[in-house]
Parts: structure tokens; sequence; C-alpha cells
């Protein structure tokens, strides 16, 4: 068992994979066989790729608000006149596809949470095409995101009640990016380092759902995530080391967090909830001024 991502940096290089730490503190914590485990975590990817699937056929969602952006970039993509390239557009759009589908109360994985589900999953199916992971590769891309994911929610919060939104996509892109810059064959220091070099960009990053619902900003922030992640693990992968250590980070994470006024935790009183446009969509969705 590790307690920050020093140890689990430590226990990996021991070992030899981030993924398999993460599998024998699963069996420690929860007593359960690892084939037990590894049926669980093939029923998680199974549900990312079907979450995407069924994004990017465009339906709405109850409200009105999101739904058919992911279909728009399927088809920009397709014209090839994309700015940031396929690899990037591609994981942005897989990224907002499972956020659409949360949108629609549709089944997606929590990763690490609901309003941040789509980032890790939409740089996970770009990494499958990119790098050509087997699906032994898919679920130990799953393990490693899950075991930084666990570190840094140890030590801070993946909680945008409680931190902010930092705490939510700054969390997921943050594993998203360790876990790709692992299945590129990157080390796991490197990891370490794009998890800093990611929620350095993160931090501040206020939750304020319009209208007290899961879908704007959401869904584009988890846009950014993805692209975030990708960055950051190429950033890594060329050997660039962030001043800051990743626990350090994850530490000022918290602390930010903690100073955030309520109005920027997850209660819509502030930030974009309580512009004009988002008390607009408020009274109209629920009535009243």
């Amino acid at each position: 068992m590790f307690s920050n991502i020093k140890e689990l940096v430590e226990q990996a290089e021991q070992i030899g994979s981030v993924a398999e730490v993460a599998i024998l503190t699963e069996i420690e914590t929860t007593g359960r066989s690892r084939d037990e485990i590894m049926n669980m975590m093939d029923f998680n990817l199974k549900t990312m790729a079907k979450s995407i699937e069924r994004g990017r056929e465009g339906k709405k969602s109850l409200t009105g608000l999101t739904g058919g952006d992911a279909k728009k970039l399927d088809t920009y993509l397709q014209s090839g006149k994309s700015l940031s390239g396929n690899t990037m557009l591609s994981a942005v759009r897989n990224a907002i596809a499972v956020n659409e589908v949360n949108a629609q109360m549709g089944l997606i994985c929590a990763t690490p949470t609901a309003g941040s589900a789509g980032t890790l999953p939409g740089v996970l199916f770009e990494a499958v095409e990119k790098l050509e992971l087997t699906h032994q590769q898919q679920l130990e891309f799953l393990f490693t995101a899950a075991a930084f994911g666990l570190a840094i929610a140890n030590n801070s919060t993946i909680a945008g009640a409680e931190g902010g939104c930092q705490a939510e996509v700054g969390s997921a892109s943050a594993m998203a990016a360790a876990a790709l810059v692992v299945a590129a064959g990157g080390t796991a220091k490197q990891a370490a380092h794009a998890i800093s070099l990611t929620l350095q960009n993160f931090l501040g990053l206020i939750c304020d759902p319009v209208a007290g619902l899961v879908e704007v900003p959401c869904v584009h922030r988890n846009a950014l995530g993805a692209s975030q992640a990708l960055v950051s693990a190429d950033m890594a992968l060329a050997g660039i080391e962030s001043i800051f250590n990743a626990d350090e980070v994850v530490s000022v994470m918290y602390q930010v967090g903690r100073n955030l006024p309520a109005a920027y935790r997850e209660t819509a009183e502030g930030g974009l909830a309580q512009s004009p446009t988002g008390r607009e969509i408020m009274a109209r969705l629920y009535g009243g001024n």
C-alpha cells in the first residue's frame, strides 16, 4: 500500500509496473481475487467504450443544454481541417461524448467523478488508436490511472464541492496524462512529472455548474482536460521535468481548494452560473426571476 505519489513511484520501480502496484493494493484493501479485480476493470473499460459510442450519436440532454458537440467534432475531423491535429481532437471528441451521455443520464464510469468522467476515457481510446494498445494494455492504462488517482485523492480531494473543478477535471487530466506516459513507454517518474505539469495548470479552477447541473461548463472542461493530458504526457516523455514534485502540487491543490469561497465550489452561486446567461438558464429551467 502506498500513501502518496512518491511511494507509488518507488514501489512501481521495485515491482516493475504501476498497474501491478494498483492491482496488489486492490487485493490487499478489498480482499478480492485478481480475477475479480480484472473483471471489474474490464467492465469499466467496456462501459467507457459504450459511452463514447453513444455520445457520438449526437443526442441532446433532457434540458437541451448539451448534446451534439461530439458529433460536430466528428464531422469536423472528417473535413481534415483540424488545427490541433487528429490525435488531440479525437481525444477531445471522446471526452465530450462521455460527458454528453452523463448529461443524458446514461451509464458512464466515474473517473474519478461523474463530472470529470470524459477526460480519461477520451485520452485512453485515442491512445488505443495511436499506440495500438492491446486489451491487456488498456486495462493496465486504467490501473495506472487508478493508482495515481488514489494517491491524489488520499492527499487532496477529487470533489468539486470541496475543492473546485481543479479537483475533478484537474485530477482526471493528471491521471490520464500519467497513464498515457506509461502506455507510451515512459517511466513512473516521468508519469509523476506529467501529473505535476498538469495540475499546475488547473490550480484555482472553480466549479460553477450552471443551474447546478453537470452540463455547462462541465462538458467542455473535460475537453480541456483531455487536451492538457496529451500535452503534459508529451512534455514528460520529452524529458521535461517539473520544478515541483507531484505530491507538492497535490498538496497545494488541496490548500487552494480549501481557500476557494463556497460560491466557487459546486453551489452554482458564483462564476458562470451567476452570469446573465447562467441566471437566464436557471430561470428558464426552474422558473422565477
